[in-house]
């Protein structure tokens, strides 16, 4: 691996640290007041989830949370410079199912996609 790219990939594991944080705790009623959430699920990696790990993982988008350039438009730009990006589609290439119905991305630790 070349140091530009080391470099780049370095950045990406750096801006995930600021990867959109949702609070799951409420939501809208309907009336324009906000109520407890029923027991939600995890949807984003929690606080300090350390990249690689089965806790590293963007359940909205099925993406590494460190990777998810949906939850951190910051990320954009390092897939870009490696020439990783589906213009069409608006996501790095190597998440686009679109593109590569085959695609086959999976939680760590996992089989199934899902955290063991």
């Amino acid at each position: 691996m070349n140091l530009p790219r080391t470099i780049l990939l370095s950045l990406t594991v750096m801006f995930a640290s600021a990867a959109c944080r949702k609070d799951p705790a409420t939501a809208p009623d309907g009336r324009g007041a906000s109520a407890p959430a029923a027991a939600p699920e995890r949807v984003h990696a929690p606080p300090g989830a350390a990249p690689g790990t089965s806790e590293d993982w963007c359940e909205e988008h099925q993406v590494p949370e460190s990777l998810c350039t949906r939850c951190n438009a910051e990320l954009i730009p390092a897939f870009q410079a490696l020439g990783d990006w589906c213009a069409e589609h608006g996501l790095p290439e190597s998440q686009c199912r679109i593109c590569n119905p085959d695609l086959k991305l999976e939680r760590p630790g996992s089989t199934d996609g899902r955290q063991p």
